[in-house]
């Protein structure tokens, strides 16, 4: 009896351990999927292009002319060195190359180079084996990271193939320039990798371009063979324009941020220097001429060197500040993204389509400018993004201009066109507005990100007017059709981003007061909440993350703004109206 009792539970355990059906069901569809397979592969040949780039195989040279090795250098094997007069010195392994304490100069680059190149020659398969095999797995885990890192917060760009292919490309070409400007000549190995986290910070948001431009960083160091302290140094005067340069309107801005950079790795510079136990007495702030030879650094004491050292690092951010401004607007056009520098430059009232809207349709144009001004202010009380709204807003009606004589802001005391269209006709025309804007800023290749403001600002809300009007005839005519709501509501979508959302509030809002015979702050304050709670009821804000108190901010905002632009004037003596 106990034995089947113990057999029973041995099998009840056993059948508690099966894996429930579907556990790895997702994991079986992902992998089915032929995205995911050329993604994998795509991420394959990036390792294997940096294990060519970066030469994995092969131990890494990590001397440079003006360091300063803490111990003597010894021979590791024996090996011949080139002299000045077309002769050779033969050095056996253990002897002396280098003192510690003492910069490198050119002359001792040579003698280490030469050992070396020498060692690397009698490198076997088995060392050259193991030495590939870490390289990958560094790689592949840096990879691994970095896509988990996309499949949480930028899904998007996962499921869009071109652009990871894009990104892809740019890292390997960042190691590339990286290892290719690091020699003596130059020591610009940090141009790249600026140029590569900045671009990252405008073109996606700074926590990829962090995680991105330090995983780069710490390739681009093992292949150089940097210390950790050179790896600190590198990582820090990166990781500062990155954070900074989200917000770039000028040029002096590149230069502001340059000179922090600079600030800052002086910082890092002397920190890990008193960690390593440097000192900082009045000794090494004076010229110190250590080495016989005609290289700079070799001469110079410490503290010029700090101080050297800082100093390029921020003119190398503000060159790849330059290079950045460059290569947006090429990478603009393949990425379908703006800048704040393209949003500038869109928001010139000498754009063609904004000329063309101030020719043809006066009214709208002024109405544009309204709505651009209160709704920039309302974008930045709930820290959307302002400049957006403001020049998404200048060409939110450009639809307008082809049939400028049937919107109210342009008609004359001559009449109204919709008189003779029935209320479904004149829906039609209203609405055809958004489709038109939409298609215009195609042809003028206006960013993605406008034209889905210009589609979203009226949402599916309801052309309430001509609604009204087509009741008023069924009910005066009662044997006629029931006009259908769903047929006088604009198509959407509805606003999909706060930016949107605001846009659709300062847009409805300023011309609803422009029908307020006397605009008082409370009239215009009742007003926008009565908008507010319309759209909110219908719906409108459901799928753009609009809290409730930011839709409060974002009256708020209007209201004030609104209050200032129809605020009471004085009536002076001579003046019949005001």
């Amino acid at each position: 009896m106990s034995s089947g009792s113990s057999a029973k539970t041995r099998s009840d355990r056993a059948a508690s351990l099966k894996l429930r059906p579907g556990t790895f069901a997702p994991v079986w569809q992902l992998l089915q999927r032929r995205q995911v397979w050329v993604q994998a592969g795509l991420c394959a040949l990036m390792i294997v292009l940096l294990l060519l780039v970066t030469r994995g195989g092969t131990p890494p040279f990590a001397y440079r002319s003006g360091y300063i090795p803490q111990y003597d250098v010894l021979a590791r094997t024996s090996f011949l060195v080139a002299t000045e007069a077309d002769q050779s010195h033969q050095f056996r392994e253990g002897d002396m190359l280098v003192r510690g304490g003492r910069p490198l100069s050119t002359g001792d680059i040579q003698k280490l180079y030469a050992e070396h190149t020498s060692l690397n020659s009698q490198q076997g398969w088995g060392q050259l084996l193991a030495r590939v095999m870490a390289s990958v797995g560094i790689y592949v885990l840096l990879t691994v990271i970095c896509g988990w890192f996309l499949h949480i917060h930028h899904r998007l760009l996962l499921e869009h193939t071109g652009r990871l292919a894009v990104l892809a490309a740019s890292v390997v070409l960042v190691v590339l320039l990286s290892r290719v400007g690091s020699s003596d000549a130059w020591r610009a190995e940090s141009i790249p990798l600026i140029l590569f986290g900045m671009t990252l910070a405008i073109v996606f948001d700074r926590p990829l371009a962090l995680l991105l431009t330090v995983a780069v960083s710490l390739v681009v160091s093992l292949s150089l063979g940097f210390s950790l302290p050179k790896y600190l140094l590198l990582a820090s005067s990166v990781v500062v324009p990155t954070l900074m340069v989200t917000r770039i309107r000028s040029r002096t801005r590149l230069i502001h941020i340059g000179v922090v950079s600079g600030g800052i790795v002086l910082v890092v510079t002397l920190c890990i220097s008193g960690i390593a136990g440097q000192s900082f007495g009045l000794s090494h702030w004076t010229h110190v001429s250590l080495v016989d030879e005609g290289d700079l650094l070799t001469h110079w004491s410490f503290a010029q060197r700090v101080l050297y050292g800082a100093a390029w690092y921020g003119v190398c951010v503000v060159l790849a500040g330059f290079l950045m401004t460059g290569l947006l607007p090429f990478l603009e056009r393949v990425l379908d993204f703006q800048t704040d520098i393209r949003l500038l430059e869109l928001g010139d009232a000498a754009h063609p389509v904004l000329r063309q809207l101030a020719q043809r349709a006066p009214g709208t144009y002024n109405h544009s400018i309204n709505v651009a001004s209160i709704a920039e202010a309302a974008a930045e009380s709930i820290r959307a993004d302002g400049l957006l709204v403001r020049v998404a807003s200048y060409f939110h009606d450009i639809g307008k201009m082809f049939k400028p004589e049937y919107f109210i802001e342009n008609q004359s005391t001559a009449g109204n066109q919709h008189d003779s269209l029935v209320p479904a006709m004149s829906t039609l025309v209203i609405v055809a507005h958004v489709k038109d804007g939409a298609n215009l800023a195609r042809q003028h290749r206006l960013p993605r990100s406008i034209i889905d403001l210009l589609e979203q600002h009226h949402g599916t809300t309801l052309v309430e007017y001509f609604f009204r009007q087509a009741t008023l005839q069924h009910e005066n005519a009662p044997d006629s059709r029931r006009p259908d709501e769903t047929n006088y509501r604009y198509p959407g979508p509805r606003p999909q981003t706060r930016e949107a959302a605001v846009l659709m509030m300062a847009d409805s809002v300023e011309s609803a007061c422009r029908s307020l015979t006397d605009p008082t702050p409370s009239r215009i304050e009742s007003l926008v909440g009565e908008i507010g709670l319309k759209r909110l009821l219908d719906g409108q804000f459901s799928e753009c993350n609009l809290t409730l108190h930011e839709l409060n901010a974002i009256q708020e905002s209007l209201v004030k703004s609104l209050t200032a632009v129809y605020h009471g004037r004085i009536k002076y003596p001579s003046q019949q109206t005001a």
